[in-house]
């Protein structure tokens, strides 16, 4: 049944789906239309090659190499709702912003697509929804995507300039995918999950396709682990980025240590760390690369608390594990635990100095030719046999370090090394055997983050411990003869920890 209109007392068939923009009252008139299309001046000067488009090439052969004769679709994703008619920020798919070089918000709904050559290699085509001219009604009329609304979008001839790749109109992409497709034709394969409307318009192209749904999708979670794996390995372009992003979570720090105070006022400290940490990343670099966690007190013993509600008080530690993405999408992640009012008690110095010698000898075992499993097994000796002095064991800490016991697990569950680049958790598609078992090569930026988390209600520790979360998190590049800590430039060690808080609040 039709609404009853109570302004007109007749009904209203609007369907429910056009009625969000009641709240608005755009003039409809042919008149209003025509005046909107005249009278503007021109617009902004062209985009210039991108630096990064001279390293995607070789990062698109090497994923070529693996396809031959195979037609692959990267979509970038498309606007994501946050709430009714609002939008979160766009922010493309990794696997297309690494092999594109796109980054920030440019390009919802664009598709990068490698199209087969005879000689077995591809010719990439970006697939991409242009600026609408300002002789139709998109321009001041669509909210979602329309320039009045949102901005501006680079032309087709904007984004192959600026990214070296041929650009073609979003509207072509059906056709571009159906060519020699179908019963023995070019085969397809697509990252799922970027896009649900061209993963949709490819199974449609796929009708055919002699392969089972369960093959396509196998099929389909190869090219998903191929383009994960690309990036184990960074290239100097990315590794610069890196650099950006450590350089600017470290002056994200120190902002944070000098409002401590503001944040010991305030009901909701942790809110006030949070807020000025993420407003720093948004003024340098992105925005953060995750959501940022300012835990304090007994909130640190809580991995990922990013609710950031509470108080904050002098004489509690607190853990603070944020990182700036830069505006290539490259992120930073840097945890330090840090005395609230600038020193470590007797306890809080013990754990945390437990936790730096854990990491320290993570970092001895990060070089070229080991495995990333060698750096968890490293930190985890430390402080199993740290607990066992401690005498917080139910048995020795070589019981502990077998793989039927795990006691010192109970205060440190997660690992102690993650990929890190365009994710914060990069690379995490990427084969066992070339992730967790992998060998350490120069180029891999990796974490080094053991933990000690004791929480207040633990009763398998003595009181002194309780409520004490401790974490100390550097971001790590394998050089050709060791490592070189990316965040060395925020002190660890628990002295210069303490002089370095003192310089900021003087």
């Amino acid at each position: 049944m039709a609404d009853t209109n109570p302004r007109t007392g007749g009904t209203d068939d609007q369907p429910v789906a056009d009625r969000v923009n009641n709240r608005s009252q755009r003039p409809t008139s042919a008149a209003f239309r025509r005046f909107m299309t005249q009278q503007w001046g021109g617009q902004s000067a062209p985009l210039e090659r991108d630096p990064v488009a001279d390293h995607t090439p070789a990062r698109r052969a090497r994923l070529s190499e693996q396809f031959p004769g195979e037609r692959l679709v990267l979509p970038a994703g498309s606007l994501m709702t946050r709430s009714n008619d609002t939008d979160y920020r766009f922010r493309p798919h990794s696997a297309f912003a690494h092999l594109t070089g796109l980054g920030i918000d440019r390009e919802p709904d664009a598709v990068l697509v490698l199209h087969p050559r005879d000689d077995g290699g591809h010719d990439p085509v970006l697939y991409v929804r242009p600026m609408a001219g300002r002789d139709t009604e998109e321009f001041f009329a669509d909210s979602r995507y329309g320039e009045f609304w949102v901005g501006a979008r680079p032309s087709l001839a904007d984004l192959a300039e600026l990214t070296g790749i041929p650009v073609e109109h979003l509207d072509r992409l059906a056709d571009a995918l159906a060519k020699d497709a179908g019963v023995g034709g070019v085969r397809l394969r697509i990252v799922r999950g970027a896009d649900d409307a061209v993963t949709a318009l490819v199974e449609t192209v796929r009708a055919e396709d002699e392969r089972t749904a369960e093959q396509i999708a196998a099929d389909d979670d190869v090219l998903t682990e191929a383009v994960s794996e690309l990036r184990l390995v960074k290239d100097e372009w990315e590794i610069e980025q890196l650099r950006a992003a450590v350089a600017a979570t470290v002056a994200g720090f120190e902002r944070v240590v000098r409002e401590l105070p503001r944040a010991v006022a305030h009901r909701r400290g942790e809110r006030v760390i949070e807020a000025v940490f993420d407003g720093h990343a948004r003024e340098e670099g992105n925005t953060v690369g995750y959501e940022t966690i300012a835990a304090s007190g007994e909130h640190a013993t809580t991995l990922h608390w990013i609710r950031n509600d509470g108080a904050v008080h002098a004489g509690d530690l607190l853990l603070l594990d944020a990182g700036v993405e830069a505006e290539s999408l490259y992120t930073a992640d840097v945890t330090r635990t840090l005395p609230i009012d600038g020193e470590f008690t007797q306890v809080q110095r013990r754990v945390y100095q437990a936790v730096l010698d854990a990491a320290d000898a993570a970092f001895a075992a990060a070089v070229p030719g080991a495995r990333f499993r060698d750096v968890h097994a490293a930190a985890m000796e430390v402080i199993a046999h740290r607990l066992e002095e401690w005498g917080l064991l139910p048995g020795t800490a070589e019981e502990a370090l077998d793989p039927e016991g795990q006691y010192h697990r109970r205060w440190m569950v997660h690992g102690t090394s993650h990929h890190l680049g365009l994710d914060v958790h990069d690379c995490a598609q990427a084969k066992r055997e070339l992730y967790l078992d992998g060998v350490l090569e120069p180029g891999m930026v990796f974490t080094i983050e053991p933990g000690l988390y004791f929480k207040a209600d633990d009763l398998a520790v003595p009181e002194e411990y309780r409520g004490i979360g401790v974490r100390i998190e550097d971001d790590v590049l394998i050089t050709p003869d060791g490592n070189e800590n990316l965040s060395a430039d925020l002190p660890r060690r628990p002295d210069d920890v303490e002089a370095w808080m003192r310089t900021l609040r003087a």
